[in-house]
């Protein structure tokens, strides 16, 4: 932070119409408030992710680009980022490489100074671009490998690696025997390797690994393997599926009362499993009720999400896309938080991609307000394991489903660093 007064004066008329009129986040409108004499060039930036996809493995994050349009709402509304408007442009990803390297492109002849909050699982196809043109990508997803290898990305989590190794060491502290449920691919495998170095690291058995399909309807026979695998009391399944892990614990709960010996507990990870699907299965009466489930940030109950709940409840009018529980709103939250520190780090009256990406080289710090911890990418700030050499938040949360809500099963942040170090040198 920079310490200067930020205006905080109510926004001129014009300003408002010109909300009113649609046209404040891509196009600007008139006078800024913040602005000095209009000495501040406004910041361009993009947030992509797929929306309106069809089928039954469809990936729909709309929630994150109406979250930036939220987010700059309020900025812009409040002296923007250090007296720059913020101009956000969205772009719809549509899941598909194709997709993703159109938004990717678009960025560049948008000339966007960074790509922010997104998603896609296509990072051979938008990397490349956001490279070639020298835009950071700031606080992606995590959905892609790319994002934890390329020197223009900045990461705000550990992406599904992390939570894997967290998943292993919160299943450590009361389970006696694991079944790891996963799909046949390599992939999955890396999922396995994940869980079973972080459950030996902690003197546990190696798990059970259940191999599945990843587009299954029915996991009857994976269930049953991994009931019988876990035993009865103080055994544990867990299964990271993506949108498949709801229909592998519907299989496993209708087989569950005839294994008899005891109830075993179920867990996965957030992204797998999240509030709104447990919402959508019955709240406290669903199948999820008292699993595990390890995310990268504290529970959406949290005090610490207090100013983004009131951004979203007086700036999104309403947009039901936005659901503040929803770790896809959460991560564009915090990648939007980290791109108002740098810009006022930087202090300069045109912000450009490469004064971004320098500030966040020399490791200029970025505070979530707790969401995180502390983020900062200089050379000796990330992880630089053969396998993960962008990360740099190695934290993880330990959750639990308890009256169909998501609450912490374990105060603070979990580092995981060494089960991350130890599996890429392992693997």
């Amino acid at each position: 932070m920079t310490g200067r007064h930020r205006p905080t004066s109510p926004r001129p008329y014009g300003l408002l119409a010109c909300m009113a009129a649609g046209a404040l986040l891509v196009t600007g409108c008139g006078a800024f408030p913040g602005a000095t004499g209009g000495s501040r060039e406004p910041v361009t930036v993009m947030t992509w992710a797929p929306a309106g996809v069809a089928g039954p493995d469809a990936v729909n994050m709309a929630g994150m680009t109406a979250m930036a349009r939220a987010y700059a709402r309020w900025a812009n509304g409040n002296g923007g980022l250090d007296g720059h408007e913020l101009r956000v442009v969205t772009c719809d990803e549509e899941d598909t490489s194709i997709g993703a390297g159109n938004c990717a492109r678009r960025a560049v002849k948008e000339k966007a100074v960074a790509v922010v909050g997104s998603y896609s699982r296509h990072g051979t196809a938008f990397m490349p671009p956001l490279e070639a043109a020298g835009i950071p990508y700031i606080g992606g997803y995590g959905a892609s490998d790319e994002e934890f290898s390329s020197y223009t990305s900045y990461p705000v989590n550990g992406g599904q690696p992390a939570l894997l190794a967290g998943n292993a060491r919160q299943l450590a502290r009361g389970c006696e025997r694991v079944s790891v449920v996963r799909p046949d691919t390599l992939g999955g495998d890396g999922q396995a390797w994940l869980l079973r170095t972080g459950l030996t690291e902690a003197g546990r058995p190696a798990p059970a690994d259940i191999r599945a399909a990843e587009s299954a309807t029915s996991y009857d026979g994976a269930a049953g393997a991994a009931l019988q695998a876990a035993g009865a009391a103080d055994g544990c399944v867990t299964a990271v599926l993506g949108k498949r892990t709801e229909t592998f614990f519907d299989s496993f709960r209708r087989l569950e009362p005839s294994h008899g010996g005891g109830r075993v507990r179920i867990s996965s990870v957030l992204g797998s499993v999240d509030q709104p699907l447990i919402d959508s299965t019955g709240g406290r009466n669903s199948p999820f009720e008292g699993a595990y489930i390890t995310g990268w940030y504290p529970d959406a109950g949290d005090a610490r999400w207090n100013t983004m709940r009131n951004v979203i409840r007086e700036h999104a009018f309403g947009d039901n896309r936005i659901d503040p529980d929803d770790t896809g709103a959460q991560t564009t939250w915090i990648a939007y938080t980290v791109l108002k520190e740098i810009v006022e780090a930087v202090d300069s009256p045109r912000i450009t991609a490469w004064k971004l990406t320098s500030a966040l080289n020399g490791g200029t710090p970025a505070d979530t307000g707790g969401l995180t911890p502390v983020l900062h990418w200089s050379f000796k700030d990330v992880l630089g394991s053969s396998a993960y050499p962008r990360i740099v938040n190695t934290r993880v949360t330990f959750q639990v489903v308890r009256d169909g809500r998501l609450v912490a099963d374990r105060k603070g942040f979990m580092d995981v660093s060494k089960t991350l170090s130890d599996a890429s040198a392992k693997s």
